[in-house]
């Protein structure tokens, strides 16, 4: 028998500052089994840098087609494509053709900066991706705050982000890779 998603419940309340957007959002997200908590946390972390009207988390690790989360014009066409962790080179050249926009948020003590080394030069002729390397001190603290419920608040302001719960937060400054 397969292993079913388990079920995550968060009330986010985003105050960006460099967008100026501003918002609460109540956000359902299934954790694929093979998901870790910090990829899970990142996928929140992506959203909340990104909400806008349309965002949505998609099928994720369940689908070869779909981004982790996405926003589609009124046309129907791919606005956004948003992915986490280590995407194979294939993976970004297909969202690139796609998508208007690819952000990638890559994230992991060791393996992102091998992960960059490695596609940097074989990514750097797409106009329409961005990539960002999460510290891993960030995800790994943002890891420690999933639970089934949360209520959780992101403030954004001059590229750095304060995401927090009640009682503890971490600020994360994205680095700028492409």
């Amino acid at each position: 028998m397969a292993l079913k998603a388990t079920i995550f419940k968060a009330r986010l309340q985003i105050a960006d500052m460099d967008r100026d957007h501003y918002g609460d959002y109540p956000l359902t997200l299934a954790r694929h089994p093979s998901e870790t908590d910090e990829r899970m946390m990142v996928r929140l972390l992506a959203f909340a840098l990104n909400a806008s009207e349309g965002l949505e988390f998609t099928r994720g690790l369940s689908s070869d087609e779909e981004a982790e989360l996405w926003r589609m014009s009124l046309s129907g066409e791919i606005d956004l494509w948003i992915e986490v962790g280590l995407p194979a080179e294939e993976r970004l050249r297909k969202a690139c053709g796609r998508a208007h926009r690819v952000l990638v948020y890559s994230y992991g003590r060791r393996t992102a900066p091998i992960w960059w080394q490695k596609l940097g030069d074989a990514l750097a002729r797409f106009d329409n991706l961005r990539v960002y390397q999460l510290p891993a001190d960030g995800t790994e603290q943002l890891a420690a705050m999933a639970e089934r419920n949360m209520d959780l608040s992101a403030t954004i302001q001059d590229g750095h982000i304060w995401f927090g719960t009640s009682d503890r937060s971490v600020e994360i400054i994205p680095q700028v890779l492409k």
